[in-house]
């Protein structure tokens, strides 16, 4: 079965064959999802969103177990179709934001030593579920996503560079990112107004500072509050319990410039800061 064949889709999907309300765009592009298995399996794997199982029949071909999470109800006849002829797999029909991950990965893969996400991201809900998968402390080897190529670009930014925010050093937290490559939106059907990317999260066993978690993302999200202002008067919207005059000594015992802006700032900086806080608070 080619799931890459246009006529096929329009077959397996009838009346149904692109519906917009979970953006759906599939695949025509037989390289795409084996190069996306390829780089993110690992011995358990946990797909976001599988469509009508394209990427998910060749994760299923590298895989011992794959676990397919699927929020759209009218896709699971069709995905008992296109992956009858395997038996690692199983189809859980629901909301990957309502879903509490570790208890799933407890159930589901506790025969398998390692275990990764693949997903194909919707554009409107990439960054609050690679936030949640980050945030579930799992301890997935890694997350391999295909995304908008602008958030893929976010996601990869150094510290300094005009995409860089407050997504890039949250996730530099918990993993480090490389973008693997372009997938042009003729790949798709619809397609998309936008080229993607697909880009893979390796996550770290040990977070890369030592800190304070609550206080690190307080920081990082005040100093993206007021992009255009300093980090002492962005802070200051989110720690407004700490006088500026006082933000502004932190920052300088820190050994950043009192007008240092909060883009301009890697991981390593933002917990400087935040021990400094905590430090103030003690």
């Amino acid at each position: 079965m080619k799931l890459t064949d246009i006529g096929t889709v329009k077959e397996l999907m009838g009346e149904n064959a692109f519906k917009k309300q979970f953006g759906q765009n599939f695949l025509i592009s037989e390289s795409v999802p084996r190069r996306i298995a390829e780089a993110g399996f690992a011995e358990g794997v946990l797909e976001i969103g599988p469509g009508i199982g394209t990427l998910t029949r060749e994760l299923c071909a590298h895989a011992k177990k794959v676990v397919a999470v699927e929020i759209d109800t009218t896709l699971l006849p069709i995905l008992d179709k296109t992956l009858a002829d395997f038996d690692n797999v199983k189809v859980i029909n629901n909301d990957i934001m309502k879903v509490d991950v570790a208890a799933l990965v407890k159930e589901e893969f506790a025969d398998c030593k390692e275990v990764a996400v693949c997903a194909n991201l919707p554009y409107y809900i990439t960054s609050p579920v690679l936030m949640k998968l980050l945030e579930s402390k799992v301890g997935f080897t890694s997350i391999t996503v295909m995304v908008q190529k602008e958030v893929a670009t976010r996601l990869s930014a150094p510290a300094g560079h005009e995409t860089y925010g407050a997504l890039t050093a949250a996730v530099s937290y918990y993993a480090s990112v490389k973008k693997l490559f372009d997938v042009p939106a003729g790949c798709f059907m619809p397609k998309p107004k936008v080229d993607s990317a697909v880009v893979k999260l390796t996550l770290y066993q040990e977070p890369p500072v030592n800190c304070q978690e609550e206080t690190l993302f307080k920081v990082i999200k005040g100093a993206f509050a007021q992009r255009r202002k300093t980090l002492v008067n962005s802070l200051s919207t989110v720690i407004g319990h700490i006088p500026k005059s006082a933000l502004a000594e932190i920052i300088t015992s820190c050994g950043f410039a009192e007008g240092v802006r909060g883009e301009t700032l890697d991981i390593h900086a933002f917990a400087k800061i935040a021990n400094a806080i905590d430090a103030y608070q003690a």
